[in-house]
Formats: structure tokens, C-alpha cells, sequence
């Protein structure tokens, strides 16, 4: 089998979800969806050489053909959140068009290469196959652009690494054979029906259940994407919108910075409170002195959950093709993270006559990236001729 180096990159509005397949190896990574200019007149060394770990020091400067180069250099991820002029998402951006996707996706693929090989200051990297999420509002009209502008040779630069000598740079060269584009929604649906390794289906019933019709709701940063799927494939008419928890997060951080002198970092700093439930929704401001959160934050999520359910019984009203649909699933990191609260908006829901029986599994944050990964496999097989694999011809 000719399968090498196999990426999967969940290019979210709050975190980059990557998965790699090396020679029958497994990687994992997560990476705040943030970036900040490098000012070398205002650089300060953050660390000692033997305290700091690369990833939560990248500072990166990226020639590719994918962006105009300006010889910008930027902080990316954790390093970037801890910027004053950091800048996260704005509201609907469209991820094919804008520098940033760019930056943070070559960045990750190159800090994996420089991870996961002995160091040398320059390093040649091939991607076989890497494949990559776009919102469903944007899928049609950016998949051919994005993957275009995906493939190719592109140079990494990392400045300022812990642990080489002056002029502590690391120069890594990428080169990314080919690219499949899959839209968020239906991506976490390969990950719930399908095993990552083999690739066979591994829940019939669901499959089964789409006979008559099932909706799947992907909640994210800035969009909320719905795909309807018939028959074990998506139908044409169900799309999502440009909603998500970011707003609802900038709320919080507003309020808890006004009133209790509190300043994140990040929404992915806020994000990682929040999960790790109720109990932990607590800053301090000051040295011993705790402050509980959850009067910002409960408001925003139990109007978050309205909503998203206002979404869902639009779109199971708004398509003939998925009318009827016995089984609607709730995925994505926000829903992790508000699942309460939607559950009980739906009771709610359920007493006004409208009943959304939603079911929640397991590992919901990170469908897209399981499925990202069985979609890149699926096709690099397909490339290959495997012909004789079952699992290739579902």
C-alpha cells in the first residue's frame, strides 16, 4: 500500500483539529484559530531555552502561493492569544479568502513535521493527501478555490525557536500532493457511521435510519451546519447559517472583563473553563480571590440553545427531501458545551407542540476531524486503485 503521510485539518472558528496517519502512526493536535502580527522592536524573550515548549512559542513567517507575501511574520496559536493585537475570527469570514487559514494550516502541518523528525534547520515534508472542512454556506462556491490554492510547495519558517542557537530559525518546506474538501456536517457524519482504521460502517442502524431521513446540526464558532441526509447521502437542499457560540463568548468576556477585572486571553481560554463544567466557571482577578461566572455565561447559553433550535425546526421544515426525517443528532464543540441547556430548550420546545428529540454522541467536538480523516483515506484509496477493499465501494 502506497499510503504515506495522510493529514486531516477541522479548520474551525475557535480551534484547528488535526489529525495525522504517518506510516501507520496516529497524531493528534489542537490549535487556537488565532493569529498576531510579530513586532521585532517589541519582541521580549518570554522564556529560557529549557522552560518553553515550541508549541506554545510559534512564530512563523509562511511563502506560499496561496496569499500574496508580504514578508509578514506572525505569532500563531497559544503564542498569538497571549498578543495584545491578537485577532480571532470575524463574524462570517470566509475561510478560502483569508490569509489567516492559510497561516495556521501550513504552520500546524510543518510544526507536526518538525515535532515528529530528528531537528535540522531545514526539513522537506510531503503531504500525500490532506483534507480539510469548509462551512456548508461556503462549500460549493469555495471547495475548488480552496483546494487549489492548497496544493503545491509552500515554505514554513519558524523564528525565535527554544533550544537552536542564533538565529534560531527553522525553515520547514512543504509540499502537498493532493487535496479533498469536505463540507462540515456531513463530515461528522462519515465519523459517526464509519471506523477511522478500517473504514467500514459501523453503525447500520443510523444508516439504516436515513432511509427516512435524518438531520444532523454541527454547531461551531461562526456557523451552524446542517446536513440532511437520505439514504446515506447528504441532500442538496439543507445548508447551514452563519451562527455560533463566538458571539455569545465575546459577550461573556465583555462582561466578566466590565465587571469583575478579568481580561481572557482568548475565546479558546473562556472555552476550556466552560467544559470542564459548572463547578469550575470561576476566574480570579486577584491573587486567592475567586469570582463565579456562570450569571455571564448561563444567559448566553440558554439563548444560544433557543436558537439552535430555532434553526433546526426551520431546516426540517424548509426541505421536501428530508421531510419526515426520524433522527436529529447534535454535534460540535458548542453543543459539548451547551448541552444542557439545549436540553432543556427542548423541553420547551416539546411543550409547545414541536417536539426535537435530539440525540447527543459521543465524542461530538470531534466528528469533523474523524470524518475528515475517513474521507482522506477513503479517496487516497480510490487514487491508488484499491479496488478490492469492501469498505472503498460503500
Amino acid at each position: 500500500m502506497l499510503m504515506n503521510n495522510i493529514f486531516a485539518v477541522d479548520v474551525g472558528n475557535s480551534w484547528y483539529k488535526v489529525l495525522v496517519s504517518e506510516n501507520d502512526e496516529s497524531f493528534e493536535y489542537q490549535i487556537p484559530n488565532a493569529i498576531a502580527l510579530f513586532d521585532e522592536e517589541l519582541y521580549e524573550k518570554p522564556y529560557d531555552d529549557e522552560d518553553v515548549e515550541l508549541e506554545d512559542n510559534l512564530i512563523v513567517e509562511i511563502k506560499s502561493p496561496a496569499f500574496v507575501d508580504k514578508r509578514e511574520i506572525y505569532y500563531i496559536g497559544k503564542a498569538a492569544a497571549k498578543q495584545r493585537n491578537v485577532s480571532f475570527t470575524s463574524y462570517n469570514n470566509q475561510k478560502a479568502d483569508e490569509i489567516r487559514t492559510y497561516l495556521l494550516l501550513f504552520a500546524t502541518a510543518a510544526y507536526h513535521a518538525l515535532v515528529s523528525k530528528p531537528w535540522n534547520t531545514e526539513l522537506d515534508y510531503h503531504i500525500d493527501q490532506l483534507a480539510v472542512s469548509l462551512p456548508t454556506t461556503q462549500y460549493k462556491d469555495n471547495k475548488d478555490l480552496f483546494k487549489d490554492r492548497l496544493i503545491g510547495n509552500h515554505t514554513v519558517i519558524f523564528h525565535k525557536v527554544p533550544g537552536l542557537k542564533e538565529p534560531k530559525e527553522f525553515v520547514v518546506k512543504l509540499t502537498i500532493d493532493d487535496v479533498i474538501v469536505g463540507a462540515e456536517g456531513a463530515c461528522a457524519y462519515l465519523g459517526l457511521t464509519r471506523d477511522q482504521e478500517t473504514l467500514l460502517i459501523t453503525d447500520e442502524a443510523l444508516v439504516k435510519d436515513s432511509a427516512k431521513g435524518i438531520i444532523l446540526g454541527d454547531l461551531g464558532g461562526d456557523s451552524v451546519d446542517f446536513v440532511g441526509i437520505k439514504n446515506n447521502k447528504p441532500v442538496a437542499s439543507v445548508e447551514g447559517e452563519a451562527f455560533g457560540i463566538n458571539p455569545y463568548l465575546d459577550v461573556m468576556m465583555q462582561k466578566i472583563s466590565k465587571n469583575e477585572l478579568y481580561q481572557f486571553n482568548s475565546r479558546s481560554e473562556l472555552e476550556e473553563i466552560l467544559i470542564k463544567g459548572q463547578s469550575e466557571w470561576y476566574v480570579e482577578p486577584f491573587a486567592g480571590v475567586k469570582k463565579d461566572i456562570s450569571k455571564y455565561v448561563l444567559p448566553q447559553l440558554r439563548d444560544m440553545a433557543t436558537k439552535y433550535l430555532e434553526h433546526f425546526d426551520r431546516v426540517r421544515s424548509g426541505s421536501n427531501e428530508i421531510k419526515g426525517a426520524t433522527r436529529y443528532i447534535a454535534v460540535g464543540g458548542a453543543v459539548k458545551l451547551a448541552q444542557k441547556q439545549i436540553e432543556e430548550a427542548a423541553i420547551k420546545w416539546k411543550e409547545r407542540g414541536r417536539p426535537i428529540d435530539l440525540y447527543f454522541p459521543e465524542n461530538m467536538e470531534n466528528l469533523n476531524v474523524y470524518g475528515l480523516m475517513i474521507l482522506a483515506k477513503l479517496n487516497q484509496y480510490r487514487k491508488e486503485n484499491i479496488d478490492d477493499l469492501v469498505y472503498a465501494k460503500d
